[in-house]
């Protein structure tokens, strides 16, 4: 399908004015490489702050491979590029916990104008760091992160070894699942911890959950359980995750699930099973692709975690397929993306809530190497666009320039205003 036909055939689902169908190559915004081989570059997921408050600064994980599973003695280089100074790279450090759909947790200290955290192996432990990027004052916490409360005080954590074993990719190598033969431990789960002292607690074990909110009969208490996907709302004071588990007969299910800070107030969000990418939109809703109902077709929905069941479906028949979601700021335009379609292209775009109206921002060619078989191949490249603090800049991963997986960025000023 060319160009043409792939906007024509949006439009007679979603209605001709619905869609700009005339874009060229010439329409799409600016775009420049910011990194470039020999070695490889990338951020990962979606969610996190991979600009600095400024917008000068944009963090990067750096390789010398690709391709292939990441093992316990493979080192990755983390830094940041500057875009004030040629796109100058500048490494911070490194890490022998990463993967290749989420880097090792990199992310700018929510509050902090210089700080960033990552999370690193020591020995069979997974610690993370913070640094100071302008003394290079560096201090190690005994516990690794994922999502980080909007004041930069605490943060909490899957058990990063359970999440390699049942979704590699996700995790980390070099400390193995302390329970493979246990399908809902109680000891470990989501944790809580606080990142000026460095101490974590419990909040949720999987045994609380799996035991809670039961699927199909006896199911969840036959097959392994893990938990992926955790993000804190805007203001601190809900933090949602996604409990994950593979059936006997192979399926892959999902719930959403949505707490208070101290692990109450536990809401099962979406009990479906069928669950995929989402974003908080605001303190109280979430953006999320799934299938609210099991008779019901998969699109994006907002979900209100009020406890009143409420959803309503946004973008019908303009945003098609899967993606990885976020709301520019204001909460007018959502950033989103495709997986690879059959020309193997891979497609960033934006969508205006208000007008209902798509526009795409380039054409990514996401060759075989990266997709072999399914696209749940681990070292698969994601674009998992990323936008800047002022909401006018993107940046995304993708090989499409020949050089390898390599850091890009869009310059969306000019649609946004």
């Amino acid at each position: 399908m060319n160009r043409r036909d792939f906007f024509a055939s949006l439009a007679a689902l979603a209605g001709a004015s619905q869609f700009d169908r005339s874009i060229d190559a010439a329409d799409f915004p600016p775009i420049r490489q910011l990194t470039k081989g020999p070695k490889f570059h990338w951020f990962g997921y979606y969610d996190k702050l991979q600009f600095s408050p400024d917008d000068r600064f944009v963090l990067c994980n750096q390789v010398d491979f690709e391709n292939r599973s990441p093992r316990p003695d493979d080192s990755c280089t983390v830094g940041l590029i500057d875009l004030r100074d040629n796109d100058r790279w500048t490494p911070l450090g490194t890490t022998r916990a990463w993967c290749w759909q989420q880097g090792c947790m990199l992310q700018w200290l929510p509050g902090s104008e210089t700080e960033v955290i990552w999370n690193d192996r020591e020995g069979d432990r997974f610690v993370s760091h913070i640094l100071e990027t302008k003394s290079g004052k560096k201090r190690t916490l005994p516990h690794p992160v994922y999502a980080l409360a909007p004041d930069g005080s605490w943060a909490i954590a899957p058990n990063f070894s359970r999440l390699n074993d049942m979704r590699p990719g996700y995790g980390y190598a070099g400390a193995p699942d302390p329970l493979p033969d246990t399908s809902a431990p109680d000891s470990f789960g989501i944790t809580r911890v606080d990142l000026k002292t460095g101490s974590s607690r419990l909040l949720l074990s999987l045994a609380d959950i799996a035991g809670k909110f039961p699927f199909e009969a006896d199911e969840p208490k036959r097959v392994k359980h893990w938990f992926n996907h955790l993000l804190v709302n805007p203001t601190g004071t809900r933090f949602v995750f996604l409990h994950r588990w593979r059936t006997s007969e192979g399926r892959h299910l999902t719930h959403m699930i949505t707490a208070d800070p101290d692990g109450k107030n536990v809401r099962l969000l979406i009990g479906s099973g069928f669950v995929s990418h989402f974003i908080w939109k605001d303190a109280s809703t979430i953006l999320a692709y799934a299938k609210p109902k099991k008779d019901m077709d998969w699109g994006f929905f907002e979900f209100a975690d009020d406890g009143t069941d409420k959803f309503v479906e946004i973008g019908k028949g303009v945003l098609i397929g899967d993606g990885h979601c976020t709301y520019l700021p204001g909460n007018r335009w959502i950033l989103n993306d495709t997986y690879r379609d059959k020309n193997k292209i891979q497609h960033p775009h934006l969508f205006d809530t208000v007008t209902r109206r798509r526009v795409e921002l380039g054409e990514m060619q996401l060759p075989d190497p990266y997709v072999t078989g399914s696209r749940f191949n681990e070292w698969r490249v994601d674009l998992h666009p990323r936008f800047s603090r002022s909401g006018k800049l993107v940046t995304i991963d993708s090989p499409y320039s020949g050089q390898g997986r390599q850091l890009h960025l869009i310059d969306i000023s000019g649609i946004v205003g």
